[in-house]
């Protein structure tokens, strides 16, 4: 059996609640996946896979399905802690070769932070699968324009969501998510 994704879409959210469970929760509403059963996948692409809209792609999605998706996730209960989970996405040139997701979460990063570091992660993955030289100690603009040149990466990109804690300690969850469909 093989269950190789045709498309994908991107999808994040923020929930807070004085449960941690329950702030998952509805970080998931807000992002359109709560009604699924989730289940966490590796970093693969498929080779030729469709990147859809959220709003095309939670529309396909039925109550009790099992989706596969490349999930992060993070929270805090400490007040203004700021806290993000990114993904990150990197399509070669080649629509019949796969390319890479990664996730990301972290304290204390922007938006901007965390998702070109779940960028630069999924690209670096890439290019050296594809043989692309490059300086890892270089910033990321730097090797973006070296994998864009090489003509093996056509495209990166991210998905991510901050939020700071509540201020009177409730749980604070931020989810970002790629969401698989056959």
């Amino acid at each position: 059996m093989q269950l190789v994704p045709k498309k994908v879409f991107f999808t994040k959210g923020v929930g807070k609640h004085k449960e941690k469970l329950q702030s998952l929760e509805l970080a998931l509403r807000k992002a359109g996946i709560e009604k699924c059963n989730l289940v966490r996948v590796s970093s693969i692409f498929p080779p030729n896979c469709k990147i859809i809209s959220r709003s095309q792609g939670t529309k396909l999605l039925q109550p009790g399905q099992i989706v596969f998706c490349v999930m992060s996730t993070n929270e805090t209960n400490e007040p203004n802690r700021m806290i993000s989970a990114s993904v990150g996405l990197a399509i070669p040139a080649e629509p019949n070769h796969y390319g890479y997701l990664s996730e990301h979460h972290a304290n204390g990063e922007t938006n901007e932070t965390s998702g070109d570091y779940a960028e630069d992660l999924a690209a670096s993955m890439l290019a050296s699968t594809q043989g692309v030289e490059f300086d890892p100690e270089k910033n990321y603009d730097e090797r973006k324009e070296i994998y864009r040149m090489s003509g093996k990466i056509v495209k990166s990109r991210n998905t991510t969501q901050s939020a700071r804690g509540d201020k009177r300690g409730l749980w604070s969850t931020v989810v970002s998510a790629a969401v698989f469909l056959p």
